[in-house]
This record gives C-alpha cells, structure tokens and sequence, in this order.
C-alpha cells in the first residue's frame, strides 16, 4: 500500500447531523396504527413541495471547521476501500457521467474533486449556493463518493465513484441559526419540510442518484405521521416514481438526536422509534453500519427499514478545513473522536448506485435498487434480511457483474403445486426369520445335548475301566 500523509480535521459541531422536525401539526389520521413499522399511505392529490426558500433567516452562530493542523501518517488505504475492492471495482465503471446529490451541510470545492461540485442550491444561506461546509458533515460524506486525488499523488483514499459529479444542496447546519416555529424560538438549520424541498429540487436537476445522510428520529408514542414527515414522503415519492432516482439513507445512529438503543424494540416489526427518511422504505435504500471485523456497527440503529450495510467505522474523507484528509473529528470540549456513524456508510451505497447507473443505463431506479440487495451478502437469517443489516454487507463487483434474470425479462419461475406420491410404508415379513431363528436355536441346544450326552457316555465308561483295573 502507497503511504499517505493527512491532516486531522477539527470538527465544531457534531460529527453526525440529524435534522429533528417539529413534530405537533399531525395529519388527517384518526388512530395511531397498530404498528408503525410502515408509514400509512399519503392521501390523494398531497403536494409536493415545490420553492427552494429556507424557512427561517439563518445566521452563522458558531466558528466553521478548522484543521488542528498536524500531520498523520496513514500506511494503508481505508478498510472499506479495500473490503468492497476498489483496485478490480473501478475497472467495470468510474461514474463517469452521473450526477448524484449530496443534501448535507454543504460540500467546499475541495482539489480532490478536480472541479466537479456542482452548486444545486441552499436552504441555510442562499447566497453560497450550497458551495461553502461550515460544519465538515458535507464534504466528508462527498469525499467518501466521488474524491479523486491526482493519478501520481501518494494519496491511496479515494471515492467508490471517483469520476461522478455532486450537485451539492445545503440542507442543514449546527453552526447556524434562525427563529421557526411556532414559538419563534432560536434552532438550528435543518428541517423534514427542508429536507422535502432539497429532494424535490435534486430531483428537478437532473441527478440519478441522492445521498442524504440526515435522520430524524421520534418514538412511535408520539403519535401518527406527521405532516412534516408526510411533506418529505411525497417528495421521496415524487424524485423516486416521477423523476426515476435512486434515493440512499444513512440508517440512524443510537444516542444521537432521539434515536433509541441499537435494538429498537423487542419486536422486530414493532419499533419503537421511527427514523426518517429511511421509514419511507418503499423508495429509500436506507444503510447500516459495518466495522472492519464485519460486525455490525454498535451504533447502527436497527429497523424494518434498513436495506444494505457498508462500512462505517475508522472512515477517512477530505478534510473541508484544507486540501488534504481527515480522520478524526474534534468537538467543541476538545474531544478527538474516529469519524463514524451511518451518515458514512450511505454514500457507499449512493455511490455505487452511481456504477451501476453507468454500467447499465437502462436500469431504472427500481431496478438499480433490487441489484444492489440481490447482490449483497445476505445474514443469516430468514429470506436473507433482517432489522439490523438488512440484505447485507453491499457487494460491488457483484453488483456490476451478476447477470440478473428479471433484467433480461426473464419472468421468475412459477410456484409449483406438487403432490408427495410416496410409497406405501413397506411390512416387514417376519415369520422367515422366526423359523430361522428358532431352527437355528433348536439345533444348538440338540447339539449342546448331544454334546452331553457323549461327555456323560464317555466319563462312564471311563470310571468303568479305572474299577475293572483296581479288581484285577
């Protein structure tokens, strides 16, 4: 492995950004459902958003990311660079010709992207047009995509889809703040009802595939869907049906902006915290957690909805503070922590969507979506899925090289209703073996008395010549 000198960005802020909703203005529901593990369906004719306007007046509050300034010599390229193979991944596609869209806090022009971030908007500060990352969050989740450092460069990280385009939308931000709500009271950029709006312009924009790296996380006990959580489902609907794009969700993280312990409910389609948007699962590929021993990751936030896994822990990305690495993030306390979380497992997988729309053009959002479980590397565990991990650890090279029947328009085999003719259970004939049996022990005991009776013969006869000897 090629040697590679980083520097370690600080972080102000947190290392993972949830935007958490307002949750009163509850829709046109009577009941809460029995279970929430699927989001009810919307009514007829909701609208989907369609203005690109922040919802409140957001002014920058805390200092932007900084770089501690140290140097960090890092021997071998990322585990997860390795694990899903990018040496033999890149020969099959590049993302060469795909746009995907980070809804995040924002992505800076770092060099490793050799110019290709687009400026798709901004929900924070409209003027910096989604172009300036005061929190890092953005950038590191674009690096993991689509950074391409210099062909002759030392530098062994790069992104699953080194040559795509990011349209980057400004979403959210804990460094900014601005009055909403009903009250008026002083909270930091990023909504449900923004987050709607980001989809519905990344969508409009022409990208195939969206990267929000974003949760919201409310316990079921709350109450029914939302309206805010109703605004962001149309919009998924909308960019996924409508538009044709593959939309990935990091999974949520435990103790981190209401979201529960990693378990989520004893009952696997009973939770009892829903997590947004991955609730939406009909239209989101939401992702889990992996760490380098292949456990899933203790943080990952389990759920009916999780899809795929990628990998999440001891991630290095670019570092928005200069123009070289990171892999740490430093709190405001001064805290140095590993960069990890589900937000860096996502753009694995809204990378790799990205492969696979260039390998083959011709697949739908649907379709991309069904090759991406198909291809995964299931648990252990009934119909391969389950709430922690979903399908599976993502498979690249399998994702671009397996040749899936139902693409080929090649219906799936038919259920067949087969009766069970077995034969009739056999009668064993015992009477040969009894005959044989007591043949065989009638003959020993008349060979056995046989035998005595010549013994007895013999020893008579022989007393009777020892007495005739003593009388002559």
């Amino acid at each position: 492995m090629r040697r590679i000198t980083t520097r370690v960005a600080a972080l102000v802020g947190a290392a993972t950004l949830a935007m958490a909703s307002p949750v009163p203005a509850v829709a046109q529901q009577a009941q809460q459902p029995d279970s929430m593990a699927k989001p009810p369906p919307l009514p007829p004719n909701f609208p989907v958003p369609s203005d690109m306007a922040p919802d409140a007046a957001y002014t920058q509050t805390k200092n932007c990311i900084g770089s501690l300034g140290q140097g960090v010599d890092l021997k071998n390229m990322p585990w997860g660079q390795i694990q899903l193979r990018f040496t033999d991944l890149h020969r099959f596609a590049t993302g060469k010709g795909q746009k995907v869209a980070v809804i995040d806090t924002g992505v800076a022009p770092h060099p490793h992207f050799g110019g290709r971030v687009i400026a798709g908007g901004d929900l924070v500060d409209p003027k910096d047009q989604g172009l300036k990352d005061c929190d890092g969050h953005g950038t590191e989740v674009a690096g993991i995509i689509a950074a391409n450092p210099p062909a002759d460069s030392a530098i062994s990280f790069r992104g699953i889809a080194p040559d795509a385009e990011i349209v980057s939308i400004r979403q959210s931000s804990a460094n900014y703040e601005g009055e909403r709500g009903p009250e008026g009271r002083k909270q930091t950029a990023g909504t449900l009802e923004t987050l709607a709006k980001a989809v519905v312009s990344a969508a409009r924009q022409g990208v195939g595939v969206i990267n929000m790296s974003v949760d919201n996380c409310r316990p079921v006990s709350q109450g029914p869907i939302t309206n805010a959580e109703q605004q962001l489902q149309a919009a998924l609907r909308y960019a996924y049906e409508q538009e044709d794009v593959v939309l990935v969700a990091s999974a949520g993280n435990t103790g981190e902006h209401g979201c529960p312990d990693q378990r989520n409910g004893t009952d696997p389609n009973r939770p009892t915290h829903i997590v947004t948007p991955p609730w939406f699962s009909d239209y989101v590929i939401s992702v889990a957690a992996m760490q380098r021993n292949g456990d899933p990751a203790q943080f990952s936030v389990q759920g009916p909805w999780v899809t795929v896994a990628a990998p999440g822990t001891e991630i290095i990305s670019l570092d928005p503070a200069t123009g070289g690495l990171a892999n740490l993030q430093v709190q405001e306390n001064g805290q140095q922590n590993p960069i990890q979380g589900t937000s860096f497992a996502a753009p694995y997988v809204a990378g790799l969507a990205a492969l696979i729309r260039e390998r083959f053009p011709h697949l739908n959002a649907k379709q991309v979506t069904e090759r991406i479980k198909l291809t995964a590397s299931h648990p252990a565990a009934p119909g391969g899925r389950d709430n922690l991990v979903g399908h599976g650890m993502i498979n690249p090279i399998g994702a671009l090289t397996t040749l899936i029947p139902s693409e080929q328009g090649v219906a799936p085999d038919a259920t067949l209703d087969i009766k069970a003719n077995l034969p009739a259970a056999e009668v064993k004939n015992w009477a040969p073996m009894q005959v044989a049996l007591i043949g065989s022990g009638g003959g020993v005991v008349l060979l056995l008395l046989t035998l005595f009776v010549v013994h007895t013969v013999r020893r008579v006869r022989g007393e009777g010549k020892d007495d005739a000897r003593g009388m002559a």
